[in-house]
């Protein structure tokens, strides 16, 4: 009798490289080391060394730089977590296609969609894998959110919203003064924007029209500080869809989603640390959410979870899930956020189509999180 060969899948872990130590850096290296059991951290590179050595040792992590390139060119790594600021992202994401790695960046994925399509160009030439960190499609509530519009629970979508209004204080923003001009929409509202594209399926954005200002520092409204901001935006489908933001909400911090159409209505989110509420003599309270690493705990770690499941998909021979966002989901909320910035600066609407060629994102799975 001879031995019938069966295809073992490869079951050691895939092994990741993190560039960028910083808070969410941190957090997603936490995830891969304690949360993430098919994937280990191999290395972690920041140019401020102190930073990720001391992440490092914290974690227990053997190869540290102040040098990305050493991660990006170790031939340990297999793929990359890119948490490092805005404007490194383009040339990091085209560096680690070069050198074969699979890659994780954070949003947004360029500041122009030169540098995004140029980088989408070295992913595909090089044949690896990409994912954006659009982690809102990670959280039960959105995921479930999803279902229902694709299920058909609402009809035609007409009316949208989505919200973000980040946690504050009574003495304002901190560091306003190194928050760059366009901000608020490039790596605070862009997390909107890719919610409203991704609850209305088969549509692309046409038409932005956005007001922006400075209401929570205004003694910064000269140095160009946009700390609010209310964007409408126009779809193919003719579907309206409104996005609003402001850095300092008091009573913490605020996410929801709304979709209105023909037959009926979603909403989703909020700020909320439970549901559990308080009625006593003074009133009705509930406890809310003050950290973005709080309010989506579980949404960050599940899309690193399906990150590495779709790496390891691609190694032994799987079809790969399709439920991630990818290149076309980080050009259409890319194209939104610049024609958003356009039209605060002229005080007109911007077409969609004066920043960027869009196509409606392919039907997707959906985030590996449970519903119920």
């Amino acid at each position: 009798m001879t031995y019938i060969h069966q295809r073992v899948m490869d079951a050691s872990p895939i092994r990741l490289g993190l560039i960028g130590a910083g808070w969410i850096g941190s957090f997603h290296a936490e995830s891969v080391v304690h949360r993430i059991p098919n994937a280990r951290l191999e290395a972690i590179a920041d140019p401020d060394f102190p930073v990720a050595n001391a992440l490092a040792a914290r974690l227990g992590v053997s190869k540290v730089s102040a040098d990305p390139a050493d991660v990006v060119d170790d031939p340990d790594i297999d793929a990359v977590i890119i948490s490092a600021p805005a404007r490194f992202h383009a040339n990091l994401i085209s560096a680690c296609a070069q050198a074969g790695k699979h890659v994780f960046c954070e949003k947004p994925g360029a500041r122009n969609m030169e540098e995004l399509d140029k980088a989408l160009e070295a992913v595909q030439a090089a044949g690896v894998g990409i994912q954006f960190g659009f982690n809102r499609r990670y959280a039960k509530d959105f995921a479930a959110a999803k279902k229902l519009v694709d299920d058909g629970t609402v009809g035609t979508p007409q009316l949208l919203r989505s919200l973000t209004r980040d946690p504050g204080s009574a003495s304002g923003l901190a560091n306003a003064g190194r928050i760059a001009p366009g901000t608020i929409f490039l790596e605070t509202l862009i997390h909107d924007f890719d919610t409203l594209n991704w609850l209305n399926p088969g549509a692309v954005p046409v038409r932005v029209h956005a007001v922006a200002d400075a209401l929570v520092a205004p003694e910064l409204r000269p140095n160009g500080l946009q700390d609010t901001a209310v964007v409408t935006i126009t779809y193919s489908n003719g579907a309206i869809a409104v996005a609003e933001a402001n850095f300092n909400a008091l009573y913490g911090y605020d996410v929801r989603g709304e979709v209105f159409g023909s037959a009926g209505m979603i909403t989703v989110g909020g700020p909320q640390h439970s549901s559990a509420t308080s009625y006593t003599s003074s009133g009705i309270g509930a406890a809310t959410v003050r950290l973005n690493t709080e309010l989506f705990f579980d949404a960050y770690t599940a899309e690193l979870a399906e990150f590495v499941t779709g790496v390891e998909s691609g190694r032994d021979g799987r079809q790969q899930a399709a439920g991630a966002p990818r290149g076309i989901d980080a050009r259409n909320a890319l194209a939104v956020a610049l024609a958003a910035f356009r039209s605060a600066e002229t005080g007109q609407p911007v077409d969609v189509s004066a920043i960027a060629n869009l196509r409606a994102s392919q039907p997707e799975a959906y985030a590996a999180v449970e519903l119920a």
